[in-house]
């Protein structure tokens, strides 16, 4: 999940997606690699009290995927936190070889465990977000139905170009995702209008609209598709799913 632009619904759709792929009977694991930890705290783990989270599976060769993976109250959904310490592997990893390929590395010995792995990126586009494009074989790219969301898309799309030609050949964008959707305004379906005129098939069917719901998800600590099962929120993820395990 990958975007520069934050507040863009980046945590909550690798949240509700991977929950409503699980319901599908898919396994999945959750990566937060955003220093802020939304994605921790949106999942129930408290991420200032972590005693190990992905910083240190990437800089201390003694620490290893597995030993920082936690269980989410979503049987089939793990997740590997994060927190501020992750900020300091920006700069450490500078120095080291091939620092692109670091996090791909720290998943090699999981990548067969699981149907899906989704990496939540920062909204930034340094090295981490390198490192988990590197580590892909695809982008979903949530974009708010807003107008200068499209302005930052083309930048994104240019990174993700110059790590396809460097270093992922096998990297593409898996899709574009309406976030934000407010059917009441002519702005949201212009802007939704212009992102297919210029993304066309890559952008999926399924809109997540907008929705008091998805705030109460993050302070229950657990996906809408638990809290609110029969919202509209819960059924847009659920469609999302659909779409992306018919994706391949």
């Amino acid at each position: 999940m990958c975007n520069q632009k934050g507040g863009v619904g980046k945590t909550t759709s690798t949240i509700n997606l991977g929950a409503a792929l699980v319901e599908y009977g898919r396994k999945v694991l959750l990566l937060d690699f955003d220093p802020q930890g939304a994605l921790s705290v949106g999942l129930g783990v408290p991420a200032h009290d972590l005693d190990y989270s992905i910083y240190n599976v990437l800089m201390d060769r003694d620490v290893g995927i597995a030993d920082v993976r936690l269980k989410t109250k979503v049987d089939g959904l793990d997740l590997i936190p994060s927190n501020i310490d992750l900020s300091a592997a920006e700069v450490q990893l500078v120095s080291e070889v091939a620092r692109e390929q670091a996090l791909k590395r720290a998943l090699r010995p999981v990548m067969d465990e699981y149907d899906y792995i989704f990496i939540d990126c920062q909204p930034s586009l340094g090295l981490l977000t390198v490192n988990a494009l590197t580590a892909a074989q695809g982008v979903i790219i949530p974009l708010e139905c807003e107008y200068f969301s499209l302005r930052g898309v083309a930048l994104l799309v240019d990174t993700i170009d110059k790590v396809t030609e460097r270093l992922n050949p096998d990297l593409s964008i898996t899709g574009i995702l309406a976030t934000m959707y407010d059917a009441r305004t002519l702005h949201a379906k212009e802007v939704f209008t212009r992102v297919v005129e210029a993304f066309g098939d890559t952008v999926f069917q399924t809109v997540i609209a907008r929705t008091v719901r998805f705030p109460e998800t993050t302070v229950a600590g657990e996906p809408i598709t638990s809290w609110a099962p029969h919202s509209q929120g819960a059924n847009a993820y659920r469609n999302l799913a659909k779409e992306v395990v018919a994706a391949g």
